[in-house]
C-alpha cells in the first residue's frame, strides 16, 4: 500500500497536495469551500500545558456547585453530577446518562487522552495505544457539549430569579472558564498530531524507512482511499474489500456503507418522536398554588410573558425551530443524494456543514430541565420533576445526531462526477 502526501476534503472528497499553513490561516477545498486544515501552534508542549489548565478547571467544574437558590429559610444548591443523579432517581435514566454522556464522560476522555498524548510526545516519543487515543479524541469531540451546557446554566439561573434569591458559586465560573479553555483545546487537530507521532519511535511505530511521508505522483489508474479518522491517503486495490487505514487501523471506504437508508431511519425515528416530545410536558411543578404541567412550548411562553423575550428566542430556535429545520435539511440532502441530483451540490454542502453546526444546540432544553430539577426541590414549597417529554426530545436531539454523522455528504458530488458511482 503506498502512501501520498495528500489531503482529502471531508465534504466532497477531492483530493488536494497538503501545504503547510501559518497559524490562523486555513487552507479551503477549491471545489466546495470547506475548511479542510487550520494552521496551528503544533507545539506538543504548549498543547499539555492548555490542556492540563482545562483538565484542572473541568474538575472544578464538576465537583463544584454551579449556583445556590435561597427563599423562605430553604437553600438547595447543585452540582452537575448531584443534577444527573437527581433524574436517574426519578425514573429518567436515559436522559440522565446522556446529559452524563455529553457533559462529563466524553470532555473527560477528550482532555485526559490529549494531556497523554501530548506528553508522550513532548518527551519525543510514541505512547501505547497511540492511535487509538487519537481516534477516541476526534470520537468524543463530536459528542462533547460544554459550551451548550454553559448557555443552558445562565438560562437556568435567569429562569430562578424569579421564584427564589441566586447565589452564584464556583462551579459557574469554572464552566465558563473551561468553555474558553475547550475552544483553545477544539483547535488541537488529532491529524496533526498524528503527523508529529509518525517521525517517532514508540510501540508499534512504523519501521524507520517507512515514516517519513513524501510528495509523490499518483501513478495512472492507482484507487485511493482517505482516511476519516487520521486523514491519510492511500492507494488500494480496487476490488479489496474491508481494508484498513494502514496508520491507525480504521476501517476505509470510498462512500459511508449504506448510508442514506441509515439516514432516512434515523429521520423517520426522530419524526415520530418529534411529535411527543412537543405535546408531552417536560416538567411537572408541585407547589403551594398547585399542579402544573410545563411542555416546551409552555416555557417559551412563560419567558417571553415574562419579559426574557431574548431567551425566550434562544429556547424556541434551540428547541422547536432547529430540530425542524434540521428534519427538513437532512430530508432534502438524503433524497437529492438518493436521486443523484445534480443541484446546487455547493449549496447542500453549507447545509450539510450548518446541520452539522447547529445539531448540538438543540440539547440546551434538556440542559435546562436538567438544572432546574435539581434546585427546585424546596419540600413542600415547590418541586420540580421532569416529564415524559424530555425523554422524547432528548431521544429526537440524539436520532437527528446520529442522522447528520450517517450522512455522506461526498454522495452530493457523485453525480457531478463523470466516473461517479451509485452509492444510494
Amino acid at each position: 500500500m503506498l502512501r501520498y502526501e495528500l489531503i482529502s476534503c471531508h465534504d466532497c472528497g477531492v483530493l488536494h497536495q497538503y501545504r503547510p499553513v501559518r497559524p490562523r490561516e486555513k487552507a479551503r477545498c477549491v471545489r466546495c469551500g470547506s475548511v479542510l486544515y487550520r494552521g496551528i501552534h503544533s507545539d506538543p508542549n504548549r498543547m499539555a500545558a492548555i490542556t492540563l489548565g482545562a483538565i484542572v478547571t473541568f474538575l472544578i467544574a464538576q465537583f463544584f456547585p454551579i449556583v445556590e437558590l435561597q427563599i423562605g429559610g430553604y437553600s438547595t444548591s447543585a452540582t452537575l453530577l448531584g443534577s444527573i443523579r437527581v433524574l436517574w432517581h426519578e425514573q429518567m435514566q436515559l436522559v440522565a446518562a446522556v446529559v452524563f454522556l455529553f457533559t462529563m464522560l466524553l470532555p473527560a476522555v477528550e482532555l485526559g487522552a490529549l494531556f497523554y498524548v501530548t506528553m508522550a510526545l513532548h518527551a519525543g516519543r510514541r505512547p501505547p495505544g497511540f492511535d487509538h487515543l487519537l481516534r477516541a479524541i476526534g470520537a468524543a469531540r463530536r459528542w462533547g457539549m460544554t459550551e451548550v451546557l454553559m448557555i443552558g446554566i445562565l438560562i437556568t439561573i435567569v429562569k430562578m430569579t424569579s421564584l427564589a434569591q441566586v447565589l452564584l458559586q464556583p462551579g459557574l465560573f469554572a464552566f465558563g472558564a473551561l468553555t474558553l479553555m475547550l475552544a483553545i483545546v477544539v483547535s488541537f487537530d488529532p491529524k496533526h498530531l498524528w503527523n508529529i507521532g509518525e517521525h517517532l519511535p514508540g510501540p508499534g511505530g512504523p519501521r524507520a524507512s517507512q515514516r517519513e511521508f513524501q510528495y509523490k505522483a499518483v501513478p495512472g489508474g492507482a484507487h485511493l482511499e482517505a482516511c476519516h479518522s487520521c486523514g491519510l491517503v492511500a492507494s488500494v486495490p480496487r476490488r479489496a474489500r474491508h481494508q484498513r487505514c494502514e496508520r491507525c487501523g480504521a476501517a476505509l471506504h470510498r462512500r459511508r456503507p449504506d448510508s442514506v437508508g441509515r439516514t432516512w431511519a434515523f429521520l423517520l425515528a426522530a419524526t415520530i418522536l418529534y411529535i411527543p416530545a412537543m405535546l408531552l410536558p417536560v416538567m411537572y411543578t408541585d407547589s403551594l398554588f398547585g399542579k402544573e404541567d410545563d411542555t416546551i412550548i409552555s416555557g417559551v411562553m412563560l419567558f417571553w410573558n415574562s419579559g426574557s423575550q431574548a431567551l425566550a428566542i434562544i429556547i424556541f430556535v434551540a428547541s422547536i425551530v432547529v430540530p425542524v429545520l434540521k428534519l427538513a435539511a437532512l430530508s432534502l440532502l438524503a433524497l437529492t443524494a438518493q436521486t443523484r441530483s445534480r443541484w446546487r451540490p455547493q449549496q447542500r454542502t453549507v447545509l450539510y456543514r450548518i446541520v452539522e453546526f447547529v445539531g448540538r444546540w438543540s440539547m440546551l432544553d434538556i440542559f435546562v430541565i436538567t438544572l432546574t430539577v435539581a434546585l427546585v426541590r424546596f419540600q413542600t414549597l415547590a418541586v420540580i420533576t421532569a416529564g415524559p417529554g424530555a425523554l422524547a426530545f432528548c431521544a429526537v436531539v440524539v436520532l437527528t445526531m446520529l442522522a447528520s454523522m450517517q450522512f455522506d455528504p461526498r454522495l452530493i458530488w457523485d453525480a457531478t462526477d463523470s466516473n461517479g458511482e451509485k452509492h444510494a
